[in-house]
């Protein structure tokens, strides 16, 4: 799906008005076209409105004495029986429309509730009206000068309309400070608030680790938490930006920085504070929209509390430079599996036996329970029955995800690999270590389970002040020297994030294959190989692009050194034999189709070798790099066709690929930091 808010990222330079607002620089990939995008914004705003009117009809214009028959009702009629007229209806429940406006104006809590809700339900009608107006704009742009049709738009690929934007700038320059547009030229300005917030992470530089006392640290990033964060450094009044492409001048100044980490730590506390004040309001939202959203869920599907998903800090940890949401969302899905399976594999014994014999007791009588109720339906009127058979289905769901798969075998490094192989990082003292429960828990913090994530989203509002107030503002300082020191001017793109360069002599690790390459102190390299692989990564998924010469530099040097091992290296019978990892990461049930493919292939060590950085060079310079902008002069259905099969195929290539990359840099950089 082709990214619809790139335009908004270009259409107007010239006159330097603002960029995009943040967060919405591919919503297309996600939403579908135009509209697709204003229906997603009309239902947040009439889901808004429901959660609230519905919440205070539940409050105020319901009987309950009368719903649960603590109060006979006696209805009147001849036609009705005996029966009939002690039988509670809804209509009798509800009370009459003046009694429930009776009841909310006697209630001045509720008012108050009230007009909170109704001042930000008219901020959100305000912003949706600029979103749409926005969205418009983008849609015209892409019928008039992309020509791309909004029913036809789902049938385009990212790297199309990248295409068709480079292409446009030849032509007819959009951007008066670069005559030509590069993939990263396009890449960085949609990801420009985004590459900040992955480098700060990288860095240590937020503070999102909480030490908790008789636990181990855990991670904690939410929705409201990263809204702050956002909020204070890249687009709110009071912000670092002095707009959506530029840092303010007196940030790039070194001689005021103690005052301006003073001014900011004084913007964190009101903000703080803010939140604070806010808290209860937004912990009433939060408690009321989760209720609505997950109760009849997990009703229908205990499970689901069970099931996991990559958190939202896990998703910023592993997340490359210049990532677009989309192949982010795609890489993660594929590695979905196999974490799920690295993370099932830890089974305590003791937890099953005891699991067993609750889920044993339980279904027995649930058994019975519902063996009652189809002999005579009466059963179901007797008091609670219908709770304790909920509650009992509930119990076994809950005890089964605690009973190991009896034809599980316990191989956790083999595991681990397949989930390294589409993650493409961890830390190194996971390495050898992936049976131990430390590892796991570790792996937990990434890989979530979504009741966790749930009680993450209820504590936020209690939380997130205290964040900013105590952890946040003891950092003003290392924030200023950080968008001081790593942010760099780009011609026709504005100011980013130096870490989205991949310039392996500025941030490269010696540890990672950039040894003799970088000059980078321990302050400017990226952790965990995140230049490199990010580099690796850019250049695999964009095949069109070329590298500057240092990044060049690095992928001839990584492509001679798995030449070199290759050829010192073992037999393809032994290496086979003792590193199972050559076939589990091919053939597990994550793996794509080219995966399949290769692992039923006769590889030998050299042929894979060459595969992983020679093939590129033949399977995409030669193939798709050539085919980059043929469909421009092509008819449009033809060359949509040919671009979508053939960059189908390359993406599961480039997917295979970047796997192999991620495995052997890893292995690399484990002795790199053995000899240091």
């Amino acid at each position: 799906m082709a990214g619809f808010e790139t335009y908004q990222e270009y259409q107007r330079i010239e006159d330097y008005e603002e960029d995009s607002p943040p967060g919405e620089e591919d919503l297309l990939i996600h939403r579908n076209g135009f509209a697709c995008m204003v229906l997603s914004e009309f239902f947040e705003l009439v889901q808004f409105l429901f959660v609230v009117t519905f919440t205070t009809f539940l409050f105020n214009c319901v009987e309950y004495d009368v719903l649960f028959a603590n109060r006979v009702v006696n209805h009147t009629g001849q036609s009705l029986g005996p029966l009939d007229r002690n039988k509670v209806t809804l209509p009798d429940a509800i009370l009459p429309s003046e009694q429930c406006t009776e009841r909310i104006q006697g209630n001045s809590w509720i008012i108050f509730l009230l007009i909170m809700a109704a001042i930000f339900w008219v901020y959100r009608l305000v912003k949706v009206i600029c979103n749409v107006l926005s969205y418009w704009e983008i849609r015209q742009f892409y019928k008039k000068a992309l020509k791309i049709q909004m029913d036809e738009l789902c049938n385009f690929t990212w790297q199309e309309v990248q295409g068709r934007l480079i292409h446009l700038q030849r032509e007819q320059p959009m951007c008066v400070q670069k005559r030509e547009l590069s993939e990263l030229d396009i890449y960085h300005r949609i990801l420009r608030f985004k590459n900040y917030t992955v480098a700060m992470i990288n860095k240590s530089l937020l503070p999102v680790r909480l030490r908790v006392p008789f636990f181990s640290d855990m991670f904690f990033l939410t929705q409201g938490l990263k809204y702050n964060f956002e909020l204070i450094l890249f687009w709110g009044p009071l912000s670092l930006f002095q707009n959506k492409w530029s840092l303010h001048p007196k940030y790039k100044r070194a001689a005021n920085r103690q005052d301006l980490a003073k001014q900011l730590s004084r913007i964190i506390l009101l903000t703080g504070l803010v939140n604070l004040l806010l808290c209860p309001f937004v912990l009433v939202w939060q408690v009321l929209y989760a209720f609505f959203s997950y109760a009849e869920v997990i009703k229908r599907e205990p499970g689901i509390l069970g099931a996991r998903r990559w958190s939202l800090y896990g998703r910023l940890y592993l997340r490359h430079f210049n990532e677009l949401d989309h192949e982010l969302q795609g890489r993660l899905g594929r590695g979905y599996k196999p974490a799920a399976k690295y993370m099932n594999a830890f089974v305590s014994p003791l937890s099953a036996v005891l699991a067993k014999n609750v889920a044993f007791f339980s279904g027995s009588v649930l058994a019975v329970l519902i063996a009652l109720t189809v002999y005579d339906e009466d059963v179901l009127t007797v008091q609670h029955i219908l709770t304790a058979i909920t509650v009992l289905g509930v119990v076994i769901t809950i005890t089964r995800s605690f009973i190991p798969d009896e034809h599980m075998v316990w191989c956790p490094e083999q595991l681990l690999q397949c989930v390294l192989a589409h993650i493409h990082y961890m830390p190194d003292h996971w390495k050898g270590n992936a049976n131990k429960s430390e590892t796991r828990d570790e792996m937990a913090q990434l890989f979530q389970y979504k009741v966790v994530f749930i009680l993450e989203e209820l504590l936020s509002p209690i939380i997130t002040p205290f964040i900013l107030i105590f952890s946040l503002r003891s950092k003003s300082l290392e924030i200023i020297d950080f968008f001081r020191n790593f942010t760099v001017d780009v011609a026709g793109v504005g100011d980013i994030c130096s870490f989205a360069q991949m310039d392996i002599r500025r941030h490269g690790n010696p540890q990672w294959m950039s040894e003799g390459q970088t000059e980078a102190s321990v302050y400017q390299q990226a952790e965990n190989g995140k230049t490199e692989l990010s580099l690796m990564h850019f250049t695999i998924k964009n095949p069109c692009w070329q590298p500057p010469q240092e990044s060049s530099v690095f992928i001839s040097h990584l492509k001679e050194k798995v030449h070199q091992d290759a050829q010192t290296g073992p037999s393809p019978q032994l290496l086979l034999s003792e590193a199972p990892l050559c076939t589990s990461l091919l053939s597990n049930e994550s793996a794509t189709g080219v995966s399949h493919a290769l692992s039923s292939s006769p590889l030998n060590a050299k042929w894979q070798s060459n595969f992983c950085l020679n093939a590129r060079t033949v399977r995409f310079r030669s193939g798709y790099s050539n085919q980059c902008y043929l469909f421009i002069s092509m008819s449009a259905s033809d060359s949509r066709v040919l671009s979508q099969s053939h960059s189908g195929l390359a993406s599961e290539f480039a997917s295979a690929e970047m796997s192999l990359h991620a495995i052997y840099m890893h292995e690399v950089s484990g002795h790199n930091i053995l000899k240091y």
